[in-house]
């Protein structure tokens, strides 16, 4: 079982920066992506951004140029920094992956909050 523990999240004012964090941990997982989602009040969760074991990203339309996703050194992490945020952006961020056995882990979310 994988644990995916995110930080980084909190409350920011339109036009700044924020970069949120998430490590994987468990025993004998290697992962097919990692992958950031997001869920505002009364929507559906959505892809932000998604990173393959090969390096490959993508990106959701309305964080392209904005937002990039990348792993660290340590290959079971990955960030996503969002910049230029907008109030749009204001959702709880969940960290995502995916392993080799196609299991999906989740993890707890971190609130997210751009004030205009």
């Amino acid at each position: 079982q994988v644990q995916l523990v995110e930080s980084g999240g909190g409350l920011v004012q339109a036009g700044r920066s924020l970069t949120l964090s998430c490590a994987a941990s468990g025993s004998g997982f290697s992962f097919l992506s990692m992958a950031w989602y997001r869920q505002a009040p009364g929507k559906q969760r959505e892809l932000v951004a998604i990173i393959a074991a090969g390096g490959s990203t993508n990106y959701a339309d309305s964080v392209k140029g904005r937002f990039t996703i990348s792993r660290g050194n340590a290959k079971n992490t990955v960030y996503l920094q969002m910049n230029s945020l907008e109030p749009e952006d204001t959702a709880v961020y969940y960290c995502n992956l995916v392993d080799s056995f196609f299991r999906a882990s989740w993890g707890q979310g971190t609130q997210v909050t751009v004030s205009s």
